[in-house]
């Protein structure tokens, strides 16, 4: 037998969408230890890009309908036609077809009625447009994290295990109650050892989750359950291995999975857009020393990834190669800038103003270059700065990695340097801190893929 002991767990749209397959792989897998797992459930795939927007393409869903005043009440109804055949989809595993379409029917008829009422507020002008758009999104966003959960507790009721549907969306309870607070009172009177427990993705809280966290709002709810709860391990289940590399770019045959790295590392894989964990909801788990172990939910019989607090590799290498071509390159040249002290200062004001957090930095006597994300480079930042100093200059560009928890090695920046030199990639910049846990390179963003496989057959194989 098994010691028990308390796991949380996260299981991504992609995997959920598969719940055959998530069933025998990952929850019935091994039958002496079913319990003491509490499973924090997406939305099934696509299902929160259609009630909000797309999360990688900014396609409008039902919240712009709604915000626009549009016919959103048509789209909320052609979702939940396209949810029943979800759920007939789910039958043969054990879904009660009546039951899971009574549930998600009626929350979406409930929404429906609840959003004609905010509509009618926000026409009135006489209330913050802001509060109530807020409030609508996280309602919108609740419905698929609902829908999967139910679902999910269901299926394992009707296979003849003792299951808990644990609602955090908070659409039975009006009392004012922080995110904290109603993960608490939610699992006060649940024993996760005598029952498989699925909660939602999304919670419920007088903060509002959404308006710090927005679409990362799941993984949020993840950690806090995984502290408040005192899990002594956090799984996260995605649909691959966090690998060395890109397989769609370096190729699957070249990469393998990363088996331990450390909590540094991940910051700095969120730094460039490849989260592994969104680093607020990583924060509160290395703080409290619970390790997070990244699965393959299509390949059980591998350990996964552990991420743990002190581990730095017994032996010097670069674990991933990895970036983003989704970057600009935004440069300020000023003369009086030399040997001025708090002259970025001045730089890092505007930033702050217009909410713009830079990836990289690199600096000399007069020019100052930082690297921010595309969507984060618009004009009127680029008209503030320019109303401040001499030159200012924006282009698009590629940054690509070399990460590791113990990368400091002699040569090592030199053979990184060689293998993009002798694939005729020109480095626009270059930047590393002497903790040497990330060797970043800024390329043209044309090269993004090219420069991905030289470093990693370099430093990787």
């Amino acid at each position: 037998m098994h010691t028990p002991f308390l796991r949380v767990e996260k299981i991504g749209g992609t995997s959920m969408s598969r719940f055959p397959e998530i069933i025998d792989n990952i929850i019935l897998r091994d039958p002496d230890d079913i319990y003491g797992r509490i499973y924090i459930v997406s939305a099934y795939s696509g299902i929160t890009n259609e009630l909000l927007e797309h999360k990688k393409t900014g396609k409008p869903g039902i919240y712009q309908l709604f915000k626009e005043q549009q016919n959103y009440p048509r789209k909320l109804l052609d979702l939940r036609d396209n949810l029943f055949k979800l759920n007939e989809a789910l039958t043969p595993v054990g879904l009660d077809l009546d039951e899971a379409n009574d549930f998600i029917g009626d929350h979406i008829d409930l929404t429906i009625n609840i959003l004609r009422s905010m509509d009618n507020v926000l026409s009135s002008g006489y209330v913050s447009h802001k509060a109530l758009l807020l409030a609508a999104r996280e309602m919108l966003a609740s419905l698929g994290e609902m829908h999967s959960a139910f679902n999910s507790a269901n299926i394992l009721k009707n296979q003849g295990y003792n299951s808990t549907f644990i609602d955090l969306s908070g659409w039975e309870d009006s009392r004012q109650l922080t995110i904290d607070e109603r993960i608490k009172d939610s699992f006060n009177s649940i024993d996760p050892f005598s029952t498989i427990c699925f909660a939602t993705g999304y919670t419920k809280g007088k903060e509002g989750i959404m308006r710090e966290f927005d679409r990362g709002y799941s993984e949020v709810t993840f950690s806090k359950v995984a502290v408040l709860l005192g899990a002594k391990e956090a799984i996260i289940h995605k649909e691959y291995h966090l690998c060395s590399g890109d397989p769609l770019v370096i190729g699957e045959d070249k990469i393998h999975p990363v088996c331990n790295t450390n909590f540094d590392v991940a910051d700095q894989l969120a730094d460039v857009g490849m989260e592994a964990i969104h680093p607020k909801a990583s924060k509160p788990l290395e703080i409290n020393n619970i390790p997070i172990r990244i699965k393959n939910a299509f390949d059980p019989n591998h350990s996964g990834t552990l991420i743990t607090k002190d581990f730095i590799a017994p032996r010097s290498k670069v674990e991933i190669v990895t970036g983003s071509d989704k970057v600009v390159s935004m440069e300020i040249h000023d003369t009086r800038m030399v040997g001025e002290v708090g002259f970025d200062l001045r730089i890092m004001q505007v930033l702050a103003k217009h909410q713009v957090s830079y990836i990289s930095k690199a600096t000399n006597a007069n020019t100052i270059a930082m690297l921010i994300a595309d969507r984060d480079c618009s004009q009127a930042l680029l008209d503030d700065l320019s109303d401040k100093f001499e030159s200012v200059t924006s282009r698009p560009v590629a940054i690509v990695c070399a990460i590791g928890s113990n990368i400091g090695q002699p040569g090592i920046l030199a053979r990184a340097a060689q293998s993009l030199a002798a694939d005729d990639i020109n480095i626009l910049a270059v930047s590393q801190t002497p903790r040497q846990t990330n060797m970043q390179f800024i390329v043209e963003r044309v090269q993004f893929a090219q420069a991905q496989r030289a470093l990693h057959q370099a430093l990787c194989m």
